[in-house]
């Protein structure tokens, strides 16, 4: 899966070019610890100062680095996924690099961090299933009707919440095969190029 970034990103981005790698490890640092313990204006005044650059840009060039990691981290993507999707930027080699190794050596922690973050959204707890045949009624005696009832539980916070699905198999089965069909092409190279070649 690629990562899709936006013009307002890759604007925030653009900044890391111009500073020297040195820099862009300490701006995925100062990320990292914007991820754990929240913004702080000073180091982005001391980053700036020393850079002779404006705080806006320090600050633009962080939160870029950190939508990246965070995005990248949330979705797992291997390695060549993200490099495709950095390639999109027209960085360096150099540069890509860095930034492979600053998502290698932190993707697991920042998925941590993420996980201990309260989500809006909805999460699974559990599923409940039942198969039900019907085999004759009043008016045909041989027929045979398969029916699944889903019970799915969702979360979210301290509140729960729950669905009821009923699908005949072969809904379920055609259904299953073509989310796996879509998965399968958005893994091929032709697709890979098209989504680097979209914004």
């Amino acid at each position: 899966m690629l990562l899709v970034l936006s013009e307002d990103h890759k604007e925030h981005l653009a900044f890391l070019p111009k500073v020297d790698t040195a820099v862009v490890g300490e701006f995925g640092r100062i990320a990292l610890e914007f991820l754990r313990r929240g913004t702080s204006p000073k180091i982005y005044e001391g980053a700036a100062r020393k850079l002779c650059v404006p705080v806006e840009m320090v600050h633009h060039g962080v939160e870029g680095l950190m939508f990246l990691m965070t995005e990248s981290s949330k979705h797992m993507i291997s390695e060549v996924d993200f490099l495709d999707s950095v390639l999109a930027l027209g960085f360096s080699e150099e540069l890509n690099q860095l930034l492979l190794q600053l998502y290698l050596q932190h993707h697991s922690q920042i998925r941590s961090i993420l996980s201990q973050l309260p989500s809006n959204l909805p999460s699974y707890h559990s599923l409940e299933w039942r198969l039900d045949v019907q085999l004759a009624s009043r008016s045909a005696r041989q027929q045979v009707i398969p029916m699944l009832t889903m019970h799915l539980l969702l979360t979210r916070g301290c509140d729960s919440s729950s669905r009821v699905l009923q699908t005949d198999p072969r809904t379920l089965l055609h259904l299953i095969f073509t989310l796996e069909a879509a998965l399968a092409a958005m893994k091929t190279s032709h697709s890979r190029r098209i989504l680097r070649n979209i914004k």
